[in-house]
């Protein structure tokens, strides 16, 4: 690791690593001033290492530190364009290569006082690894589907799986069915584990361990300037929002103490973003200092998905915060509920014209991860924000005229850049009023990842655009510098 890439930081308060892995030491005050944080000039964006930067990505799967050719799989990922992944500190079996965080014993019971250090060798490897390709890592310290049914049954916090808890000393109970679905809601009982905090259940013991695994996952990443935090995978209606405020809390109290600033969100479950449990994020900036979009990504009509966006980007523009989406769901070979391939690359890029700050395809086989279609996608729609300052633009739809539901989309800086997006072919007229003189009209040809010639068009009124074909297309219209 070379001695200038500020990737690793000795901080207060937690046992340094080995001299050997981290080799580098550098002050606070640098080291905060390169981290991952809203964009100075824009907050609906990011920036990182004081420049701003659009989060783009796709992976194989959800606990990606998990993955035995993790390495590979990243060199693959900046190859196309992409600098973000998702990262649940999941440890389900899903695949058979998973490890549990905790030490087994030879009677086959867990002890979560002592950790198994594969596990988090695997986790400081990708911290390591993606802090060199400047991949931004998105954490998710509790992911529910681990902790229902079978998943439950065999799962280390399982009081019949390990000698610290019991169904005495915790609220903890044998048996947690799935949530149940009607109503575009999720029904069922609750699961002990996520009522744990002091204003729920108050569950001590359940808690102190709960602590103990965070500081253990902080121990590592608040070493790191690349790495934003999200409590919880789909955290479903039934749970009441002081399970994510109280940890929230915790992680920025444990930050504090270490003389680090760190940003925080939560992912709820609901699909339609402006129903009530998105308020516990939407209206509490004190809380989470970014919005999680990705359960949006479940609305199949193009347009519910983008009149959520527009609900989000409006509502948080009187105090403005960068929106993820780091989860897309659509596959061909999936399940019908998530969506089609189409669906998936037409919400990548919408999400991004609605002013996203990330976008990002989730893992197969209810998403694209990096398959060739999503390489295609991230690898285009890098060349377009590369070709412009994205991070001057805002979404301006009304720009538009003569346009057909979902047939393009706007984001402009009016008199300096425009930027248009057809899903599927389509001919809009475009207000460049606000440009004078000669301009620069440029298509990209996505499906090719593909320039064509720049042609001069001039300023000061409409300007018909029309796709060269059928497919999805994008168009920059450029104020000469």
């Amino acid at each position: 690791m070379q001695a200038n890439n500020p990737y690793f930081r000795s901080w207060l308060g937690v046992a340094l690593l080995p001299a050997i892995v981290l080799n580098v030491a550098v002050s606070v005050g640098a080291e905060q001033e390169g981290r991952i944080r809203p964009y100075s000039e824009n907050p609906f964006y990011w920036q990182y290492r004081g420049q701003p930067v659009l989060l783009l990505g796709g992976s194989k799967d959800d606990n990606l530190f998990q993955i035995p050719d993790l390495k590979e799989h990243l060199d693959e990922m900046v190859s196309v364009g992409a600098n973000t992944i998702r990262n649940t500190m999941s440890d389900r079996l899903d695949q058979g290569f998973e490890v549990h965080p905790f030490h087994q014993r030879l009677d086959g019971q867990f002890d979560l006082d002592r950790w198994n250090d594969e596990y988090w060798r695997r986790f400081e490897n990708l911290l390591r690894w993606t802090a060199q390709r400047d991949i931004i890592v998105q954490i998710e310290l509790w992911d529910k589907w681990d902790m229902h049914a079978d998943q439950w049954k065999r799962n280390p916090w399982h009081p019949a799986n390990n000698i610290n808890l019991t169904h005495e000393n915790t609220r903890l109970a044998n048996a947690y069915v799935r949530p149940q679905y009607r109503d575009g809601t999720s029904h069922g009982k609750p699961h002990d584990f996520f009522l744990s905090v002091p204003a729920l259940n108050d569950d001590r013991v359940l808690l102190s361990y709960q602590q103990r695994f965070v500081d253990k996952v902080l121990s590592y990443s608040l070493r790191c300037d690349h790495v934003l935090y999200c409590i919880s995978n789909e955290i479903h209606p039934q749970y009441p929002p002081q399970w994510g405020w109280y940890w929230a809390d915790y992680l920025r109290k444990q930050a504090s103490t270490a003389s680090r600033g760190i940003e925080v969100t939560e992912m709820f479950w609901s699909l339609d973003l402006k129903a009530e449990p998105h308020r516990a994020s939407l209206d509490r900036p004190e809380a989470y200092s970014f919005f999680e979009a990705s359960q949006n990504s479940g609305m199949l009509d193009p347009e519910e998905h983008w009149n959520n966006l527009r609900f989000v980007y409006q509502r948080l523009s009187s105090q403005p915060r960068p929106i993820n989406n780091t989860k897309i769901h659509g596959a061909d070979s999936g399940p019908v509920w998530a969506g089609t391939t189409r669906n998936a690359q037409e919400k990548f890029w919408r999400n991004v014209f609605g002013g996203s700050a990330s976008s990002r395809f989730h893992r197969p086989p209810t998403g694209l991860g990096l398959s060739e279609a999503a390489q295609v996608h991230i690898k285009s729609l890098r060349m377009l924000t590369d070709a412009t300052h994205v991070f001057g633009c805002v979404p301006r739809n009304d720009l538009l005229s003569d346009r057909q539901p979902n047939e393009a989309y706007c984001l402009a800086e009016p008199g300096r850049q425009y930027a248009v997006y057809f899903p599927d072919g389509g001919e809009v007229s475009l207000d460049i009023s606000a440009s004078k003189g000669t301009l620069q009209l440029r298509w990209l040809d996505i499906t090719r990842s593909a320039w064509q010639e720049p042609q001069p068009v001039t300023g000061g009124g409409s300007l018909k655009v029309k796709t060269p074909g059928q497919g999805p297309w994008a168009v920059l219209v450029l104020a000469e510098q």
